[in-house]
């Protein structure tokens, strides 16, 4: 069964209403739902006032001298005088904590404790918006110079139907020079970080020239960290603004005055340009918007400047505007990686050294068709390679361990540096080891090095001693000599003076006086013998 409304309570309405009041404060006083009241009014339209609101959304017109104010009681049903906020004795203390920045919280709370406010909180807060709606803030209009700022917003665009009857949702990203108000349109079918990119360096080449400064507010795709002191943009977008040397600076959170000039811009393509309208491609309704922005936003008066955009724009705006670039921003792909144990990150299925230190943390990596970057969390390059085939590993044998490099990674010379290291002896053995045995030496040079780690160089050096007047040049020879416990014989000195031996000179005087001899007799002479 319908609820019907009392006719006590029907007639109520109609009495507050005809005294001004809104349809939020008559559904607040008779106790019904505002929907009720707005159905009420509307039955009778010749009793509405004037200047009333057909939705209740509207603050109360006010209350003509002398007339009284009533409301409904909800016990008896009887029309009794109105009563005013509990907080309209402390209106002018309100009014200066609110004037001091204070919120509708701090202000119950500093009711309760300093004026002994016996009310509700949401009483304080009704009473806060009211006075708030009664006394907008006040804001200052900024100018700023030609060329120094841009700003930038989305909004939503056009539907886009294709042929099979698919409707797709659209946004359209809008930038305003501030100082002429010149405009570009673009749209897109998502608020990715590439996306905006890619929009706002075709308003730069549709501009001719890039601004100093670009203001946006705190959308994902622009800004990872939003934090009016000190944002942190996404390091795609960074890179983009040191290559077109301008900055980026994103508006205070939850603030879209800050960027007045973009946000009615916005409102300008939606209404005059996209309403209304459907496309059936994307490049359809951006060809649109080009053709609109020169034959029409261009050509308006501004309301502010009170001078033709597109004119004031030439003339003034763009030949301060910083030249563009001649190369295009390199639009790569980035994102996080974490460096695994063996030292790699994968890139669509390749592999890329990192050096050792990273390992176990993440790192930027930026890429495109051509190469792979590896960045640090400040964005400096700490390794770059060319981009290769999926399942290959690309290796800097820079970021190998120093403990993880074998020694035939090493190198010989590094092997017969450590071998010279244990002595003189050991030094010898190795390279006459290497120069008879050829490639299989190595492994056999490794493992005199190893001996080093027990056994005592003077051991190793007297063992490669033997082996090398020996000309063995085996390692288990040298394990073997090591492990000897005798004593290694000593080799006797020659003796040149002895008792029993004649000196030297004798013999000398005997081997010269035998050749002379053979000579005279081999020339025909004879012996004197």
């Amino acid at each position: 069964m319908a609820n019907h409304l009392s006719v006590t309570k029907s007639n109520s309405i109609k009495q507050l209403h005809q005294q001004g009041l809104s349809q939020r404060q008559i559904a607040a006083a008779v106790g019904v739902d505002r929907k009720t009241v707005r159905r009420q009014l509307a039955g009778n339209p010749a009793e509405a006032a004037p200047n009333s609101d057909p939705k209740g959304t509207s603050a109360p017109t006010g209350i003509a001298a002398g007339e009284p104010v009533t409301e409904l009681d909800k016990q008896s049903e009887q029309l009794v005088p109105y009563s005013p906020s509990q907080c309209q004795p402390f209106r002018q203390a309100i009014e200066q904590m609110l004037s001091a920045g204070l919120s509708a919280q701090r202000v119950f709370q500093d009711l309760q404790t300093e004026h002994a406010y016996q009310g509700s909180y949401y009483s304080v807060r009704r009473f806060v918006k009211k006075l708030r709606t009664e006394k907008p803030e006040a804001f200052r209009r900024l100018e700023v110079e030609p060329g120094f700022e841009a700003q930038v917003d989305f909004g939503t665009g056009a539907p886009v139907i294709d042929e099979n009857g698919r409707r797709r949702k659209t946004h359209v990203l809008r930038v305003v020079l501030s100082h002429s108000r010149k405009g570009y349109a673009e749209v897109v079918y998502r608020q990715t970080t590439d996306e905006f990119i890619t929009a706002l360096e075709n308003a730069f080449v549709a501009f001719g020239g890039v601004p100093k400064v670009i203001v946006i507010d705190n959308l994902k795709a622009a800004v990872k960290n939003p934090d009016w002191y000190d944002p942190e943009l996404v390091p795609k977008l960074q890179a983009f603004a040191d290559h077109y040397n301008t900055t980026v600076l994103p508006t205070r959170p939850y603030t879209p005055r800050h960027k007045g000039k973009v946000e009615r811009g916005v409102d300008y393509v939606q209404e005059n340009a996209l309403k209304g309208k459907s496309f059936t491609s994307l490049c359809e309704q951006n060809d649109y918007l080009a053709n609109w922005e020169s034959n029409v936003a261009d050509k308006r008066i501004h309301g502010t400047t009170q001078k033709q955009v597109g004119t004031h724009f030439e003339t003034t705006e763009k030949p301060t505007l910083q030249p563009l670039r001649i190369d295009r921003f390199p639009n790569f792909y980035e994102g996080r990686r974490k460096v695994s144990r063996d030292g790699h990150v994968a890139v669509e299925r390749a592999y890329y050294s990192a050096p050792p230190e990273y390992v176990g943390y993440s790192v930027w990596v930026r890429w495109d068709s051509r190469t792979v970057r590896l960045l640090d969390n400040d964005l400096k390059q700490i390794a770059i390679f060319a981009r290769s085939v999926a399942g290959k590993h690309n290796t800097n044998p820079q970021h190998i361990a120093s403990e993880k490099i074998n020694s035939i990674e090493r190198g010989t010379g590094y092997l017969l540096r450590k071998a010279s290291a244990i002595g003189n002896f050991s030094a010898r053995w190795s390279e006459a080891m290497l120069e008879q045995r050829g490639i299989t030496g190595h492994r056999v040079l490794h493992g005199l090095i190893q001996l080093a780690n027990k056994h005592r160089y003077d051991k190793i050096e007297q063992a490669c001693d033997i082996a090398w007047r020996h000309g063995d040049f085996h390692l288990r020879t040298l394990r073997r000599l090591i492990k000897r416990k005798e004593a290694v014989q000593q080799l006797m000195p020659f003796l040149e003076d002895h008792e029993l031996i004649r000196p030297l000179a004798s013999y000398d005087q005997f081997v010269h006086e035998c050749v002379q001899r053979n000579l005279y007799q081999s020339q025909g002479g004879k012996s004197d013998e």
